[in-house]
């Protein structure tokens, strides 16, 4: 009597679904690189934003506190609480984070001790970012390395007006609450939110 194993057929079968398996494995595992990368590059570009938006939020405070108190601040700590006025009066609500190193502790611009200017995240990182930023940030383009986006104050001064034929100053059409000639209403914040 002999001893039979399977059919010759269903040997076949088996080293077919075996192929079939790593084949279906390694395309999964191709799949989720792919999709591990887009994930990356997506956290990335919100971190970028982010940054963008911090880092103005802190030069825009700069500029306030410089235009309320004529001076500097020393530290990031002054734009919560200006030591000049008794009651609280803050130039910016919170210290806010790098969302790049997600520290607290950022690069400070300071031509000497006691004068903060501007700052910048402490990453070496490269940007994904590398065009298509506002005019505040236009500066920005084509730099190497997230610490290369330095957010300097500009302490917030009219230009003098341009004058009309005659002497006449163009009136300032930004001085008025209700919006401009063409009616529009007018737009409160940085980012001209209603």
């Amino acid at each position: 009597m002999t001893r039979r194993t399977g059919a010759p057929g269903s040997r076949r079968h088996a080293g077919f679904t075996y192929i079939g398996l790593l084949i279906l494995v390694a395309a999964m595992g191709l799949a989720l690189t792919v999709v591990a990368q887009l994930w990356h590059t997506a956290q990335t570009r919100d971190k970028e934003e982010e940054l963008l938006f911090v880092g103005n939020e802190i030069r825009r405070a700069i500029g306030l506190y410089i235009t309320s108190t004529g001076r500097y601040p020393h530290n990031l700590e002054d734009l919560l609480k200006d030591p000049g006025f008794p009651g609280v009066r803050r130039s910016l609500r919170k210290l806010y984070r790098d969302p790049i190193t997600g520290s607290t502790e950022w690069g400070l611009v300071k031509p000497d001790e006691n004068t903060l200017v501007g700052v910048y995240s402490r990453s070496d990182a490269q940007p994904l970012k590398q065009s298509g930023f506002s005019l505040a940030d236009r500066a920005f383009e084509a730099k190497e390395k997230y610490s290369e986006w330095v957010f300097m104050a500009r302490p917030a001064t009219k230009p003098n007006p341009p004058a009309l034929p005659g002497g006449k100053a163009v009136p300032d059409a930004s001085a008025t609450p209700f919006g401009n000639e063409q009616n529009e209403p007018a737009r409160f914040g940085p980012r001209g939110r209603r």
